[in-house]
């Protein structure tokens, strides 16, 4: 596999080919774009990667979310970069219970392939009570994947809000 060198080009192709609005925010229930095809095979497996971890998060399920996790990820998230071990040890616990605390909805999503990886990008809203605070955000998420023996792995996250 090559490295992660062709980030830029999707990231670049992917900015160039979203609407003006969408170039102005973890996680995937309901999806509001205009109505798509059917995913390829590909594409299906890595919106189930990215909705998979996205459940078992929501659902409290720390091993399971860890397990669509590639082994060298990193999780840029709070103005912090960290490793799996980091963020297993770090934010995990405080994204499950926020993530069981508000209800976030995807207003937007896409996924960009290309031969050696995928480019999941989305903006999400969430609202609701996290620690006596009322929550009426909006979000960005985006996720590079990679193909592995175990199916698509997320390699990279990177998450930003707004209140």
């Amino acid at each position: 596999m090559r490295p992660l060198r062709l980030l830029p080009a999707l990231v670049l192709a992917a900015a160039l080919a979203a609407p003006a609005d969408a170039q102005e925010h973890a996680r995937h229930p309901v999806t509001k774009d205009a109505p798509r095809a059917a995913p390829t095979g590909d594409e299906a497996a890595i919106r189930e990667a990215v909705e998979g971890f996205s459940r078992a998060l929501a659902a409290g399920d720390s091993l399971r979310a860890l397990g669509f996790l590639h082994p060298e990820v990193v999780v840029y998230e709070g103005g912090h970069a960290e490793s799996l071990q980091q963020y297993r040890s770090g934010h995990l616990r405080a994204d499950i219970a926020f993530l069981q605390a508000v209800k976030q909805e995807t207003t937007r999503d896409r996924v960009v392939l290309s031969e050696d990886m995928a480019l999941y990008l989305s903006e999400y809203t969430s609202r609701g009570t996290y620690r006596g605070r009322e929550i009426d955000s909006r979000g960005t998420e985006t996720m590079v994947l990679v193909p592995t023996p175990q199916g698509w792995k997320i390699r990279h996250i990177h998450w930003s809000s707004s209140r």
